[in-house]
């Protein structure tokens, strides 16, 4: 009976030892899980470094125009009815325009009302075919940098971007 004692002694005593390696080896990957995760959130939140012209933080215009860094302009969102032979349809947009200059920033600004009617009118001509398709959202941002260019006089918009873009 000592024999079979000893024997169960030994049994638990391994079975202790693994659960212990076990249970060690379980907490040890847990925390590296946790101070991965922990790194990870702390890079989310840093910044990236930019350059020194992208710095300057988004600053909001009296009419209600937003100027991001890096010589953008955004233009409020807007709806509009496009032609469809089907029934009435929508189209949501908005959109940014990159420019070549400060002062065409404060243009843009200044022009906002004709530049939002510029692309109303524009896109409110447009119908549902020809604005389904990559080609003619290309030829819609053509139409429109000409038109809008056609305003300023101090500088010129260099690039258009549609931010949203939804066709109901």
């Amino acid at each position: 009976m000592a024999e079979k004692a000893s024997q169960a002694e030994g049994q638990s005593s391994s079975k202790s030892k693994s659960n212990l390696i076990i249970f060690a080896v379980l907490g040890v990957l847990l925390l590296g899980a946790i101070g991965v995760a922990a790194y990870m959130m702390g890079k989310a939140n840093t910044p990236a470094a930019e350059p020194e012209a992208q710095t300057a933080a988004a600053s909001a215009t009296p009419n209600g125009t937003k100027v991001l860094s890096g010589l953008m302009v955004e233009v409020e969102p807007f709806i509009v009815n496009i032609l469809d032979g089907q029934g009435t349809r929508y189209l949501k947009a908005a959109i940014t325009l990159e420019v070549d200059s400060e002062a065409a920033v404060q243009e843009s600004t200044d022009r906002m009302p004709q530049i939002r009617d510029a692309v109303l009118l524009l896109i409110s001509n447009k119908t549902f075919g020809e604005m389904s398709d990559l080609q003619g959202k290309l030829q819609l941002r053509a139409e429109l940098m000409s038109k809008i260019n056609s305003f300023f006089r101090k500088g010129k918009v260099q690039k258009i971007y549609f931010t949203e873009f939804v066709v109901q």
